[in-house]
């Protein structure tokens, strides 16, 4: 089992013995989104921290959609409800790397795609420098934000 996996799993016997029903609730879904996730397809596999760690993110960003929604239409009761699960999912996920360190990284996204193709990337090659610039954010940086650096920087 993965250590993220764990956590969440301690963290809720921990919320149902504080009788914390929203952080309850949210783990819940959480771990069971982590099993849909490990059951789907061909076979049953075991998630990894990195496998978590992306299935967290697109939870939180779920969330946060929903809110812009729920804000849209002027329900702030069920807004507030979902930006304080999208907060308790934040706690597990890594910190968000800054605007000066995501420009760091595609940088170094940049140049390593320079010295495979033997020139510096056009817009052409956007594409590969998103692919190396993700891996180099290790899922700390949005891939919208990562994007918008890229096209910035090409």
């Amino acid at each position: 089992m993965s250590e993220l996996k764990a956590k969440l799993r301690a963290d809720m016997t921990t919320a149902m013995k504080a009788k914390d029903k929203l952080r309850l609730a949210t783990l819940r879904m959480l771990l069971a989104a982590i099993q849909t996730s490990e059951v789907s397809g061909t076979e049953a596999h075991e998630l990894s921290d990195t496998d978590v760690v992306s299935l967290l993110q697109k939870e939180a960003k779920k969330r946060n959609e929903a809110a812009v929604i729920y804000e849209q239409n002027g329900r702030g009761e069920l807004a507030a409800n979902e930006r304080a699960e999208e907060q308790i999912i934040e706690e597990y996920l890594p910190t968000q790397l800054d605007d000066a360190e995501v420009a760091q990284v595609v940088d170094t996204a940049i140049a390593q795609i320079a010295e495979q193709l033997g020139e510096r990337p056009h817009m052409k090659q956007m594409g590969q420098v998103m692919k190396a610039a993700t891996v180099l954010a290790d899922g700390k940086a949005d891939g919208s934000r990562l994007s918008a650096a890229v096209k910035a920087r090409l």
